[in-house]
């Protein structure tokens, strides 16, 4: 199938037709179609940049047998007009011999949203062009000072058209983009990393990032060694997002329903009521949050232990995850909602904190620190233990003391052993949220707005030669 072929049949035609050649009790299918541009650069100069477009069809046939409900979902990239019969048989083939499904629900019905007729946006390099060209302007002002940049952008816009044989007719764009930029001192004995997200690049102020990894790399030219241990520590939104950010991908309300993690409660049931936090910090999704917008209702390709595909087309809207310091809310599926008696909560495709009104910001956090750490960022982060959600991970590219409100040199990297549902009980103060990009599941996950925390005691378990 030649590619102008497979380009004149738009994803909502594509959805109609897999409908319309559809033979099982019910069908939903999911047709998105992206394109994504990036920029990488390395020693001051740009290295690579490049455009990419990719097309996806998912089929979701339901067949009635003795029991319940089959489903059979095939998935696959850059279906041609006549390739769409073969996938709706195939997913028909895979629900004939499929067992009821566990999740099984009555379909969405009858919801309608976004523009279902119009052609999906696309993105191109031009998108860069604003930032290129201050991109240009920082990698002269580093070779001038000796420093090296090295890092990449990137900007994605995909569409996904979600339909159903019940009427569901839906759907979304989504702009995602990030930049990341790691800058190095001339002699590599000091690194620093800065990272945003945006939706279209008009936000991003490369200047401003350039001063940030200059005022890091100045402190780095100090270096003071420390053992590990517990220090007074000041979390920077990034790694704040990272941990939060794994904490929200673990509140499962079916596995804690069944006892496997920290949000179960002993003796049965969850956690759903308990106070984490003495703080009065929120933790929540809103769809519609601004900067941060995403989907207004469930997409998903599969069924798991937080989704299902029978949830299709669900609206979503501004969920409370942690209110008052209290534990609000899980993910939930109708299912899981049906197990525990709990209202029917999905996933939402972003992730906020706050604290108390009035909060300071991370300046005036280190300002306020007589002695204690302020950190750069999380990485290599790994699960330990389930039943607390005790996570293990490294620092990087940069590790700060402060003392009497001032940074006053780089220390060594840790191993740290925290979970981030202990830090919430001993959090001391709580800054300003913003929007920040998390380190670690920035690939996955970019639609973050956090505060910076000051722990008393965060638990750097051993020293890492990690730079």
């Amino acid at each position: 199938m030649s590619g102008a072929r497979v380009s004149t049949l738009r994803p909502q035609e594509t959805v109609e037709r897999a409908l319309a050649a559809s033979r099982a009790d019910d069908c939903i299918v999911i047709a998105t179609e992206s394109s994504d541009a990036n920029l990488r650069w390395a020693g001051n100069t740009l290295t690579t940049n490049g455009v990419t477009r990719s097309r996806r069809l998912t089929v979701i046939a339901l067949h009635g047998k003795r029991g319940g409900v089959a489903a059979g979902v095939v998935s696959r990239a850059g279906v041609g007009p006549d390739q769409i019969e073969e996938v709706v048989r195939a997913a028909e083939a895979v629900a004939a011999d499929s067992d009821p499904a566990e999740d099984a629900m009555p379909l969405v019905a009858g919801e309608a949203a976004g523009d279902w007729t119009g052609p999906p946006p696309e993105t191109e390099i031009g998108v860069f062009s604003g930032f290129a060209s201050e991109l240009g302007a920082a990698f002269a002002a580093a070779a001038a000072a000796g420093r090296k940049l090295y890092g990449f952008a990137h900007h994605e816009m995909g569409s996904t058209f979600v339909g159903s044989s019940a009427g569901l007719r839906l759907r979304h764009d989504q702009p995602t983009g990030k930049v990341e930029i790691n800058a190095k001192a001339g002699d590599l004995s000091s690194s620093a990393w800065v990272g945003v997200s945006t939706r279209d690049f008009g936000d991003v102020n490369v200047p401003d990032l350039a001063e940030e990894l200059t005022r890091r790399l100045e402190w780095g030219k100090r270096r003071v060694d420390l053992p590990a241990g517990r220090y007074e520590t000041l979390l920077p939104p990034t790694a704040v997002a990272d941990l939060m950010t794994y904490l929200y991908w673990t509140a499962g309300a079916r596995d804690a329903h069944d006892g496997h993690t920290v949000f179960s409660r002993p003796g049965g049931g969850t956690r759903v009521g308990d106070q984490l936090a003495d703080l009065p910090i929120r933790l929540y999704s809103d769809p519609g949050a601004a900067g941060l917008e995403c989907a207004p209702f469930v997409i998903t390709p599969a069924s798991g232990r937080n989704s299902s595909v029978f949830d299709n087309g669900f609206a979503l809207s501004a969920t409370d995850w942690i209110a008052d310091g209290r534990l609000a809310a899980l993910l939930q599926t109708r299912l899981s909602a049906g197990l525990t008696g709990l209202p029917v909560t999905p996933a939402i495709d972003n992730l906020l904190m706050a604290g108390p009104d009035g909060a300071p910001s991370l300046e005036q956090m280190v300002a306020g620190t007589r002695r204690g750490l302020l950190l750069t960022c999380l990485w290599y982060i790994r699960e330990v233990d389930p039943q607390s959600l005790l996570l293990t991970g490294l620092t990087r590219d940069g590790v700060y003391l402060v003392e009497d409100g001032e940074v006053v040199g780089e220390v060594n990297n840790f191993r740290f052993n925290e979970s981030p549902v202990g830090l919430l009980a001993r959090l001391a103060e709580v800054g300003r949220a913003e929007k920040t990009l998390c380190r670690e599941w920035s690939d996955y996950f970019t639609r973050t707005a956090m505060p910076p925390l000051r722990v008393p005691d965060f638990n750097m378990s051993t020293v890492s030669r990690a730079s």
